[in-house]
């Protein structure tokens, strides 16, 4: 019998209490794309998608569309990136005026990263350290 498997992908979701303003603020200072969008008859976000260098991360408007995710606060994640050119996504988003929480720096576990906070207290740390799993 064979089985097979597949390497799970992981679609980050923030909730915002303004979700215009942090989609605004993913496409000027970290340069996402906006890929979609759908609004409940209010014109709250309920969910939107936008693309960081070929990954798509998930948005919405606190408090609205289904449970349990209504329930869910705004704010106060922690989203961790690895990429190759650490040095010039830290130089776009400081040069866009981004609120840096921890300059760009060597840590002494190999990695070089540096973090930036959202208009809504979400936390976005970018690095080269990029964990492995040993398959066995």
């Amino acid at each position: 019998m064979t089985t097979q498997t597949s390497t799970p992908i992981f679609y980050p979701g923030l909730l915002y209490r303004d979700a215009d303003a942090g989609m605004r603020w993913l496409e000027s200072v970290l340069g996402c794309e906006r890929r979609e969008e759908h609004r409940d008859d209010d014109g709250n976000v309920v969910h939107a998608e936008l693309v960081f260098r070929g990954v798509i991360v998930m948005v919405g408007t606190a408090g609205v569309g289904r449970e349990p995710f209504r329930s869910l606060p705004a704010g106060g994640r922690l989203l961790y990136c690895g990429i190759d050119d650490v040095d010039a996504l830290y130089e776009r988003v400081r040069e866009a005026g981004g609120d840096i929480a921890l300059a760009i720096t060597d840590t002494d576990y190999g990695s070089r990263d540096f973090t930036v906070r959202d208009p809504e207290g979400n936390l976005w740390a970018f690095g080269t350290y990029r964990p492995q799993v040993e398959e066995g």
